[in-house]
């Protein structure tokens, strides 16, 4: 029997612009990330442009990625940016010893990465050592990265075959200070950060939004220190802040802990579990913003998810540090709840980064040596939701929705956002129920519009993927809507995802 849910959506009330950056991606020298997901080596028989893997390329340009996060994670605060450069037989190794303790021969560096930019078209948002480097070599590499002219960095850039500086808007201060990146206490990472970001210069026309590392989930004391040390914004004769933004992390798991779980196997109770704690990253930004708006009410400083999504057990057989997961229709639903609350906090919100973009956690793609390429169920998300970036959301209102009852609490079983941009709406629907159809009527109000193109994402199992025998077992096929003067009816199957595009109209 189908469940039944009622929508308004105020097309005529403008809110907030949904930054293009919160749709952005991180790749971390991690198991298969960097080295058999984005890098081959320009001897490969894979089909590459310099070196990078060019199917990948092609799928990830598909989705419009805003910008990507590198090198770390946890591997940034043990990355010397110098090791990566250079010819790269001349290039010495080293010892990844947060992810599978392998070795990291650095053929992968500073150039790479920055042509994988390039490639993407996606801003670089490079993580700066503060963990074991210093504020020497932090601030060289910028340097390096981004100045003209005569200068001992320009020129060493110039050496290594770059004559013109690039444009590297993002950076980082150091990553998961309280953690893997210097077990530090708030306080002190506060007082750090503030040190780095002063030795970070702007250099030509390249302004620096330096964004400082926040905090794990709901650790509102980090964020709150790291206000503090910000707090008096015209200090120094300027009334730029030292950082333009402070982080922080959240993964979804079933409420068992990361990394014990499978991706594939679980239990109806484990799955609303998965999905009550992507609702409750809403209730994590609310209190970040809460206590940023205390100490910065006109909203100078801006709120970063630079790592999001769902941590599960790796796939058996597979290096425990390398974090290979599959990728469901359950972890498709987290992203597309994801995206709606980041659509909600636009005013504060500034950028997010999933992770991770190839072979690793919430992957976009998986890839094999071969030259097997797969498409995730959150690909798809991504690329059915790409018509927000940069759009104008509009205020949608859930009027009479049902909720999933799990442990103690419930979970609701419809999540809404939707954006205008030029003569263009999109309404995304995500139906969480696993056991029943969800009949939807939506009341478009303010304008007159006509129905585009509707899509739906789902299959048989919250816990089907593709893989290279069923690639496109997952994928979004087209959506039966009637639109009945300004009223769009719609039956979404069990546990869906859903885009509606309209075409809006004078009159």
């Amino acid at each position: 029997m189908s469940r039944t849910a009622r929508a308004v959506i105020d097309l005529d009330v403008t809110g907030d612009v949904i930054s293009r950056h919160l749709y952005g991606h991180f790749a971390e020298h991690l198991g298969r990330c960097i080295y058999g997901g984005f890098w081959v080596g320009e001897d490969s028989e894979l089909p590459h442009t310099d070196g990078i893997r060019q199917d990948v390329v092609d799928a990830l340009r598909a989705l419009e990625v805003p910008n990507l996060r590198w090198p770390g994670g946890c591997f940034a605060d043990e990355y010397h940016w110098r090791d990566g450069i250079g010819p790269r037989e001349d290039r010495p190794t080293m010892v990844n010893t947060h992810w599978g303790d392998v070795v990291e021969d650095n053929s992968f560096g500073t150039h790479e990465f920055m042509r994988l930019c390039e490639l993407l078209e996606a801003d670089p948002y490079i993580a700066g050592n503060l963990g074991s480097g210093t504020v020497r070599e932090m601030s060289e590499w910028v340097e390096y990265l981004t100045r003209d002219g005569d200068s001992p960095m320009a020129r060493l850039r110039r050496e290594n075959g770059r004559a013109e500086p690039w444009r590297v808007p993002f950076w980082g201060l150091g990553n998961e200070a309280w953690g893997c990146g210097g077990t530090m206490s708030a306080r002190h990472y506060a007082d750090e950060a503030r040190r780095y970001a002063t030795y970070c210069k702007d250099h030509g026309d390249n302004r620096l939004y330096r964004i400082a590392a926040g905090a794990a989930d709901d650790d509102l004391r980090w964020t709150r220190a790291l206000m503090e040390a910000v707090a008096c914004l015209g200090c120094g004769g300027s009334d730029r802040p030292v950082f333009q933004a402070v982080s922080f992390h959240y993964y979804t798991h079933s409420g068992e802990g990361i990394n014990t779980v499978s991706a594939t196997d679980f239990t109806d109770e484990q799955y609303l579990r998965t999905l009550a704690h992507a609702f409750a990253v809403e209730r994590v930004i609310a209190g970040h913003v809460a206590v940023m708006d205390a100490y910065d009410p006109d909203g100078r400083l801006g709120l970063v998810c630079d790592e999001w999504g769902t941590w599960w057990s790796v796939e058996p057989g597979t290096n425990p540090g390398f974090l290979y997961q599959q990728n469901t229709v359950r972890d498709a639903l987290v992203a597309g709840v994801h995206l709606d609350v980041f659509h909600r906090h636009a005013r504060r919100l500034t950028m997010a980064n999933i992770a991770q973009t190839v072979n690793v956690l919430q992957a976009m793609v998986l890839t094999d040596d071969d030259g097997g390429l797969v498409l995730t169920p959150t690909y798809h998300v991504f690329e059915m939701n790409k018509g927000h970036q940069d759009a104008t959301a509009v205020p949608t209102h859930l009027v009479d929705a049902p909720a999933l009852a799990v442990d103690d609490s419930s979970v609701p079983a419809v999540s809404m956002s939707a954006s205008v941009r030029g003569g263009t709406a999109l309404v995304s629907v995500t139906h969480t129920a696993a056991d029943a159809p969800l009949d939807l009527a939506i009341d478009l109000r303010g304008r007159a519009v006509t129905v585009r193109r509707a899509r739906v994402l789902t299959a048989d199992s919250a816990a089907a993927f593709n893989d290279a025998q069923a690639p496109d077992r997952v994928a979004p096929r087209p959506l039966d809507v009637a639109l009945e003067g300004g009223l769009l009816r719609l039956t979404l199957r069990p546990h869906a995802f859903a885009t509606i595009e309209l075409e809006l109209r004078e009159g």
